[in-house]
């Protein structure tokens, strides 16, 4: 999760119930590709689901996605973004 490519997906999907990639990638200002791997590596660790509505695929945290693991992850990302701000935080 040190990566901000892992980790802002993730983030975005705990304040949202679920996101497709192109929303997200919306969302991150990064490509489809960057948004798509993101979520393919959160799915891959068992992190996040994803269902599919017709050729729409929409990703979401996995059910019992342990607390402990998301808090320390999120704060993860407060540390790197606070970091890459000059340490701001």
């Amino acid at each position: 999760m040190a990566d901000p490519t892992r980790a802002r997906p993730l983030y975005a999907l705990d304040v949202v119930d679920e996101l497709c990639v192109g929303d997200l990638a919306l969302v991150l200002t990064v490509s489809d590709d960057a948004a798509s791997y993101g979520l393919r590596v959160l799915r891959a660790a068992g992190l996040a689901t994803r269902r599919k509505e017709g050729r729409i695929v929409y990703y979401r945290l996995a059910e019992g996605f342990p607390e402990p693991l998301r808090q320390h992850c999120l704060r993860q990302l407060i540390d790197m973004s606070c970091a890459s701000v000059d340490d701001e935080c």
